[in-house]
């Protein structure tokens, strides 16, 4: 066991796995300015406003709309997301193909895999 736990943190390290944010589903825009102001007063976080989502600090996102996930959704960040995509098939995790996003050389930059953890999305993407 010990052995294969060496292989996988390898494996890890080698993508570059990492968390880039966490995403809070929320119920609508008012909702979630109501949510990045409970974050502003309690942590003096400073919302950043987009489009779709509000990002309370660089590790929490709070979607406007209901995303992926019960909950919302886990960012993982990766070096290579189609070599993260191969590993993570090789544990169980199939992708969902549809989500999947291209750089302009073809190589993917983002997508959804197909299982939850509590209830967060999970979806990788390149840094």
């Amino acid at each position: 066991m010990a052995d294969e736990m060496s292989k996988d943190f390898d494996a890890v390290k080698e993508l570059g796995l990492c968390v880039l944010h966490v995403g809070i589903n929320a119920d609508g825009e008012e909702d979630a300015l109501r949510i990045a102001d409970e974050f502003h007063t309690l942590m003096a976080f400073i919302p950043r406003v987009g489009n779709s989502s509000i990002f309370a600090s660089d590790l929490i996102e709070i979607m406007k709309k209901d995303g992926p996930g019960e909950k919302g959704h886990i960012a993982i960040g990766a070096h290579d997301v189609a070599k993260a995509a191969q590993f993570f098939e090789k544990r169980g995790m199939g992708l969902k193909k549809e989500t999947a996003q291209y750089n302009e050389d073809g190589s993917m930059k983002f997508i959804y895999l197909d299982k939850m953890i509590a209830g967060f999305a999970i979806h990788l993407k390149q840094y």
